[in-house]
Formats: C-alpha cells, structure tokens, sequence
C-alpha cells in the first residue's frame, strides 16, 4: 500500500510540473529522456513517414512499398494480432494493412525485425499522420537496413507486378490529349497451360518470355533497350490472338493494343508509345492489312525509272492521305529508333496472316527478334483441345489414333476449326471424336465446304514453328496451286488413289471402334 500510495504522490507531482514548468522545459527533458532511452535500448528506430516533407503532398514511396511487402508476408507468420482486411471495386483480390498502432514481426538473415504502423490524428483536423517504424538491433544496422531494405523493395515490386489489376488499352485517335488510350479490365483466360501449342514450342516461348522479364541487369550491361519483338504469322484461327494474351497473363504485363488507321501522323505515333508504361506489350494486328507501308518504297522505285516528278508528287499524296499519313519511316522508328527506348521492359508484337506480304525492314532482326509461326494442329495440340472441351484424355478414346493419322497424311486444322466442332459436341464425346475425323477426311480429299483457309497451306508441319533470328535465313515454301490447275491435274490418279486407300482404311478403324463400343 506505501509503494502505491508513494506512486500516486509522483504522478501527482509531475502533473503538477507539467502545469508549472514551461513548454521549452518540458520538449527539453522529453528529449533527454529518449537519448537516455536509445543509449541504453539494443535496438535502432527508423522512421517512415508516408509523404516526405511537412506538406503532405510528396508521397513517400518507401511508405508505399513497406505496404507492398507487407501484404507479400504470410499473415500466419508475421504474427500481427490485428489486421485491417479491404476490396477495391475493381480487383477480387484482399489486401490487408497493419492496424493503427500494431506491430507485425519479420525476419532477414537470422535477425528478428519489426514494423509497427502509427497512425495519429492531428490536432484541430480531421487528417491522420501515418507512418511506419522499422525496429532492428543497433549493432547491425550498418549491415542489415541498406540489404534488408533492398530486399523489401525488390519483392514488393515483385508484388505490386503479380497482383496489380492489368489494363487493355486501345488508341481513341486523341493522343495530343493527356492521353490517347482508352481502357477496360484485361481478364482473358488465354494460358500456356490450356494453349493448344507443342510442348516444345511452349517451352522455347516461355523460356525466351522469362529471360526476357529477368534480363534488366543484362540489357543495361550490353547497352540495348529493354524490349523484344515478336512476328506471330499464321492462317486465321491458328491462335495469334490467344497466344498474345498468354504471354500476357505469362508476364503480368499490360496489353496497349494500337490501331493504326486511328493514328494521323508519325508524330501521333510517337506520342502514343511515349504514353504507353513499362511492362506492356504493344500489339499491332494484320500489320500487312493496317496501312499501306510499302508503298513509300514502291512509289520511289517506280519514280525513278520513270523520272517524272510531277507524277510522284502526287503520286506520294495520294499514298500519305490513304495511309493517314503514318509511313513505313515511322513505324521503323517506333519499334526500333531513338524513341523507343523510352521506357523499359517492353514487347512488341506484330501479326499477320501473311509473312511475305509485310515489309523486310519491319520483321529484320533488332525490330522482330523472334518468329513465330503459328500452323495447323498438331497431335499434342489436339489432346490439349480434347481435354479442354470434352474432359478426355488420349488413352481413353480409340479415335485420337485415327485424328493422329488424319494429321500425318496432311488433314490438320486449325485450332479454331477444331475447337468450334468440340464446342457444338462438348456433350458428346463420340460425335465430337468422329465429327473431327470427317472434317480431317474432307481436308484429305480436297473439300472446300468446312475449311476457312484453303488459299495457303502449311507444308512443313502441322505443328507450329518457332524461330530465332533473321528471317532472310529462313526457307520459304512455295505459294500452293489452285483447285483446277495444270499442275493439279498432272498425277492427280495416283495422289487420289493414296487417298482413296488411306480413307478406306480409317473408316474400318472408325467402323472397328464403333462396334467395339456397341455404336
């Protein structure tokens, strides 16, 4: 009872001394009592404050990132005891933040450290002062705050890329404006895993994808700007576009998507890539089909013959006010000049459906690095597709040797094909199996009645083809003949009966298999 009543009379005391001495007295030994209180506590105290400054208006982005890394801790083991859970409209994910005036614990090369979040209202005003208090033992600052802070960084960056919402932007044509893209939430489920690409094809994208993203040191170090460009080519329905969007959620990576025909001028052009952010791939779709861009080049080469300049005056007139005055001299710069290092980690994509008719200067190697080129479904592509629509596996079903066979003898289609038919028979699997196989036969024979693409073939492989380099190395199958003609005609007895045979003998495996299953 003397101890507590020895206390009261203190606390008595200095409340007292607090309304007699003054205030620069009292700040005085408040100060001497926290010098006195660092000199004899183990630990060092470091603040961050969310703006820098006293003006509230310079957002501290130390602040920002210790959030980040918070939410990238496991709740479990940082051991906070209160949490404060949010939603945004726009995100299903839950972020949390460390509660006003709570502390979560972590660790970083074998020390114990801690952040306490203060949150303090500031007088006569309904603002909140927040800030955040590292806490880490003082004989180890020197060599733990620079590398632990670097780490914290690092992985809230890390973070902030994986779980941010990611945006597909198209151009709105008013890119002198503060911005010229428009955007929507980019959800689409497109992903290497339910592509109907080769295994090995997969692997070398993917592969190439992740140099590409780990790559900054390396791209500094030999002096070239942090960017890739990709030629996807292929017939309609081969999954360009799909692919895109896989590389997309691959990466984490934003999707600008760039009409050319809305663009007016190459300085629009240069305005609109200025705009874009890193991490994004820009697409340009149908390049060859956008904007006449060769045709600069073919009107020099005709004017010179000709040497009339009169002519070619207006002659170049006509072709700026078609192209909407975008020319190939400004595309070239947007995807490999001094203007397009602006910015890093960056990827290009151009598609077409035809590779010869886009311009050589735009697909060189340094502009278009890596070819892809996106045919006919292979044996692998189809499993994928079987087991995406219908739920089977290739051991389970007789047919898949008989698509396989279909697909060695030149009767492949394209993902898009295959797909429509497994959708419109995704409650059927023998009908979708066998529905497969008639359009593969029909494809064998020549038909015309179930295939999009019958102006141009795929004579390597049906499998997808990616490749590395100049496409100037790359060997080029000849345009195929048209139904009708002389060279169509020319041993047209044998190849049809080749044919004739090989049907005949899928359909007494399909006969075969239907009467093994009692159909």
């Amino acid at each position: 009872m003397e101890i507590l009543s020895q206390l009261w009379s203190l606390l008595g005391l200095l409340t007292v001394l607090q309304n007699i001495l003054p205030s620069q007295l009292l700040s005085l030994l408040n100060s001497f009592y926290e010098s006195l209180q660092d000199l004899f506590s183990p630990y060092a105290y470091f603040e961050i404050p969310e703006f820098n400054g006293y003006c509230g208006v310079d957002v501290n982005d130390l602040y920002r990132h210790v959030n980040l890394y918070i939410n990238s801790v496991n709740t479990s083991a940082a051991k906070c005891r209160r949490l404060t859970l949010s939603r945004s409209k726009s995100s299903n994910r839950i972020s949390f933040t460390v509660a006003p005036n709570h502390t979560v614990h972590d660790s970083f090369n074998g020390h114990s450290l801690s952040w306490t979040h203060h949150v303090d209202t500031v007088q006569d005003s309904l603002e909140e002062k927040r800030s955040f208090t590292l806490k880490l033992p003082k004989r180890h600052r020197q060599t733990l705050l620079s590398p632990y802070l670097h780490h914290l960084t690092s992985r809230a960056e890390e973070f902030e890329r994986v779980s941010r919402e990611r945006r597909l932007f198209t151009n709105n044509g008013h890119a002198s404006y503060d911005s010229g893209w428009v955007s929507v939430p980019f959800r689409h489920p497109s992903t290497f895993e339910t592509m109907a690409l080769e295994p090995e094809l997969k692997n070398q994208i993917t592969e190439d994808l992740t140099a590409f993203a780990d790559g900054k040191e390396f791209y500094h170090r030999v002096g070239r700007a942090w960017k890739r460009g990709y030629l996807l080519y292929g017939p309609p329905g081969s999954g360009k576009s799909s692919l895109i969007a896989a590389m997309a959620n691959y990466l984490c990576y934003d999707v600008y998507d760039l009409e050319l025909t809305k663009v007016t001028d190459n300085s629009e052009l240069r305005a609109l890539l200025l705009q874009t952010t890193n991490r994004s791939i820009i697409v340009i779709e149908d390049i060859d089909c956008s904007v006449d861009l060769t045709a600069d080049r073919m009107m020099k080469t005709s004017t010179t013959t000709t040497k009339r300049s009169s002519s070619r005056t207006s002659m170049k007139e006509d072709v700026e006010d078609q192209n909407g005055r975008v020319t190939l001299s400004g595309l070239l710069n947007f995807t490999d000049g001094l203007w397009s290092c602006c910015g890093e980690e960056k990827i290009i994509v151009f598609t077409t459906n035809h590779r010869e008719n886009v311009d050589p200067a735009l697909v060189r190697c340094g502009r278009m690095d890596v070819h892809v080129s996106m045919g006919t479904c292979g044996a692998h592509a189809f499993k994928v597709l079987a087991k995406n629509y219908l739920g089977v596996e290739s051991h389970s079903h007789a047919l898949f040797d008989v698509v396989e066979s279909c697909i060695r003898s030149g009767g492949a289609l394209t993902p898009a094909q295959i797909g429509e038919i497994l959708l419109r028979n995704r409650g059927d699997v023998d009908m979708a199996m066998k529905e497969v196989v008639t359009a593969m036969q029909t494809k064998i024979l020549g038909g015309r009645e179930v295939l999009e693409w019958d102006e141009m073939t795929v004579v390597r492989s049906p499998e997808s083809v990616l490749m590395v380099g100049s496409p100037e190395n790359l060997e080029l199958s000849p345009p195929p003949q048209k139904c009708g003609g002389k060279k169509k005609k020319e041993g047209s007895s044998s190849s049809s009966d080749k044919k004739a045979k090989f049907l005949v003998r899928l359909r007494s495996l399909t006969k075969s298999d239907s009467g093994r299953r009692g159909v």
